[in-house]
């Protein structure tokens, strides 16, 4: 066996594997890495583009929290002043219904005396004319009765 020989027919069986190789495994496994290279950096691009609109998104989102909690602590400060413009228009209509209460019982009061004085009057006068009735002994007809009592009560 020569040396020269098996080695000469390596070297040739070697350069056909590769000459094979290279026209048909090579080629699609290149396609393959290309294609998955370009993946990966799409992917890589898409990453960054998301985490990008996410930054964004989360200023944006920030900036509708504090608008809302101004929008908020607004409603918050409205309703605590309608609060305060309810309670003194309440104290507002309560003064003026106790007013007028208080002015209905001092009316009540007052036509209460008027007609408490009237029935003294007519019980004064009653008890003056009878009083008269048994010092004169006599009785005295309802009509002179009645203008006696209207002149008693009208001098009281």
């Amino acid at each position: 066996m020569n040396i020269n020989l098996t080695l000469f027919g390596q070297i040739i069986s070697f350069a056909i594997f590769i000459g094979l190789c290279a026209r048909y495994i090579w080629p699609p496994l290149i396609k393959n890495l290309e294609e998955r290279q370009a993946k990966i950096f799409a992917g890589l691009r898409d990453a960054e583009r998301a985490e990008h609109e996410l930054k964004k998104a989360q200023q944006q989102g920030q900036s509708l929290i504090e608008d809302a909690k101004d929008q908020a602590a607004k409603l918050i400060e409205q309703a605590n002043k309608r609060a305060g413009q309810l309670v003194d228009e309440a104290r507002v209509q309560a003064g003026s219904e106790s007013e007028r209460i208080k002015g209905q019982a001092v009316a009540e009061i007052d036509r209460q005396i008027m007609q408490a004085k009237t029935q003294l009057r007519q019980q004064v006068a009653q008890l003056a004319i009878e009083g008269a009735q048994k010092i004169l002994q006599s009785q005295v007809d309802d009509k002179a009765h009645q203008v006696m009592l209207n002149e008693i009560a009208m001098k009281l």
